[in-house]
């Protein structure tokens, strides 16, 4: 039985039946141990008080759904929450716009135009905290890039952007854009590149102009692109931290606290590893419902 062939008219293979399922053994494996486990770990986890720098708490102690009560009755998640919502609602649409603005721009064979396509990718290939560190220096209240140009434009009096409750958030969302918007113009570009040209064709000799060709034909075409860099968008948004390290370690005042950079302050920084536990499962839960929610409503609309 375990010798039996597929036919090859059915499958187009032909070969033990067993071989298919044997190679996907080491992505299974690795989807079990790197994802699978840790999430069921993070889950049960959860349901315990554990206090990794108070003695008399480092057993971990059962205490069933606590600490999710005080999570979500919790002030501070409440307005870690806020911040996260502004910042995904700022920074994915704006990326995948501007990757798309790029994508246009740098779809057409003229000379030179491997530079300017250089020119958008590159902040991609920097490190996050090199990023970040650069933008340090257009941030600095006396002699920024951004002060400087307020200055030309007529604003008198530096603003402290980092240091500022009302704009930390705003900067930490300028340099994830930054950061973005090239990584993402790289699917729209493949997707430009591979669009049937003799359609575009047929529609300009119908009279169709480019904002026509634009919404009725290239949109359509890409929806599927566009699932895939939203969703990809949208994972990034809620896990990119580094440069929230280097800019403004969440604040002030807790004005640029993330969900992320506040799992890991309570994890690393507070030691509570039952909360902790918690606040991942969350995260889990929240990033699973965006993607499925994305995709069904991708599917619903004929994507």
């Amino acid at each position: 039985m375990w010798r039996r062939l597929i036919p090859a008219d059915e499958r187009g293979y032909q070969g033990p039946i067993w071989l298919p399922y044997l190679l996907l053994l080491p992505t299974l494996a690795v989807v079990l141990v790197f994802t699978a486990w840790p999430t069921l770990l993070a889950l049960y986890t959860s349901f315990f008080r554990q206090y990794l720098n108070i003695a008399k708490f480092r057993t971990p102690t059962f205490v069933g759904l606590e600490n999710y009560r005080q999570l979500f009755t919790s002030s501070v998640f409440h307005e870690v929450m806020r911040n996260t919502l502004i910042y995904v609602l700022g920074t994915v649409p704006t990326s995948i716009v501007l990757a798309f603005v790029f994508a246009l721009l740098v779809n057409r064979a003229v000379r030179g135009i491997g530079l300017a396509r250089l020119g958008f990718f590159h902040p991609t290939i920097l490190p996050m905290v090199s990023a970040a560190t650069v933008w340090l220096f257009f941030f600095t209240p006396d002699y920024g890039l951004f002060n400087t140009a307020l200055t030309w434009l007529g604003y008198r009096g530096p603003q402290n952007w980092l240091g500022n409750p009302r704009l930390a958030l705003l900067a930490v969302m300028i340099v994830a854009v930054w950061k973005n918007a090239g990584y993402l113009m790289i699917f729209y570009l493949a997707g430009l590149q591979n669009l049937p040209q003799d359609v575009f064709e047929a529609a300009a000799l119908d009279g169709a102009g480019w904002w026509t060709q634009m919404w009725k034909i290239t949109f359509p075409l890409l929806r599927r692109i566009t699932l895939f860099v939203s969703t990809i968008a949208i994972l990034n948004a809620f896990q990119m931290v580094d440069h929230i390290f280097v800019l403004t370690q969440g604040g002030p005042s807790r004005a640029s606290t993330v969900l992320m950079y506040y799992l890991w302050q309570v994890r690393f920084e507070d030691q509570n590893v039952g909360m902790a536990s918690t606040l991942t499962v969350v995260l889990i839960v929240i990033l699973l419902s965006i993607t499925i929610a994305n995709v069904l409503f991708s599917e619903r609309r004929g994507a």
